[in-house]
């Protein structure tokens, strides 16, 4: 998944940028993340994407992929790193397919749940990419890239901050000292910087 920044805005407060974080999960991605995506990172328009450009798409790599998902069709990992691929490339509607076909496969894997959750974030789904995370959530409860997707979604998404709060609490109480609980604290600066402005309200 890209390296983008995530900028938190809400009644016209922003939130700051949270550097060093990549929404999701991807496995097959172990570079060091420099700066994520709104909301999906953030697309609803609560959040803004960090200026990062889309990864360009390795046709080549893309056909071989597609003939290695073609010629085993029981295998999900051909169809994770063309979602990959194409999630990097922005291309979302084309991620999501390659996503759903390899939750069909292989549907005990929060990492790709929760990508595809962000994906469906990225394509205005806010309702199906917190679906998706409660899915990643059955699979492992503690899932903390999961636990800070979902804070994103509802505070952007569903303009739910309790929802976020919630969330980005669990983060910080499981992991606090990780990048997604950093992350996650700075949410949380970010509600009670709202919080403490006149006529700001924390509710829906």
């Amino acid at each position: 998944m890209r390296l983008d920044s995530i900028v938190f805005a809400l009644s016209g407060i922003l939130f700051g940028i949270i550097v060093g974080w990549v929404l999701g999960s991807q496995q097959a991605k172990s570079t060091v993340p420099t700066a994520p995506p709104p909301a999906q990172t953030a697309s609803a328009g609560s959040a803004a994407a960090g200026g990062s450009q889309p990864v360009a798409l390795d046709q080549e790599r893309v056909k071989a992929l597609m003939a290695v998902a073609q010629q085993n069709p029981d295998d999900a990992q051909p169809r994770v790193q063309l979602a990959n691929m194409y999630f990097d490339a922005e291309q979302y509607p084309q991620a999501i397919t390659w996503y759903e076909q390899a939750m069909g496969l292989q549907k005990d894997d929060p990492n790709v749940s929760t990508d595809l959750g962000v994906a469906y974030y990225y394509t205005n789904q806010p309702d199906r990419a917190i679906a998706q995370f409660d899915h990643s959530l059955s699979l492992d409860p503690k899932h903390t890239k999961t636990l800070l997707n979902m804070g994103i979604v509802r505070a952007f998404g569903k303009q739910d901050l309790a929802g976020a709060q919630q969330a980005w609490e669990q983060v910080v109480a499981i992991s606090p000292n990780s990048p997604e609980g950093q992350a996650a604290r700075k949410g949380l600066d970010g509600l009670q910087s709202a919080h403490s402005q006149p006529g700001t309200s924390g509710g829906k």
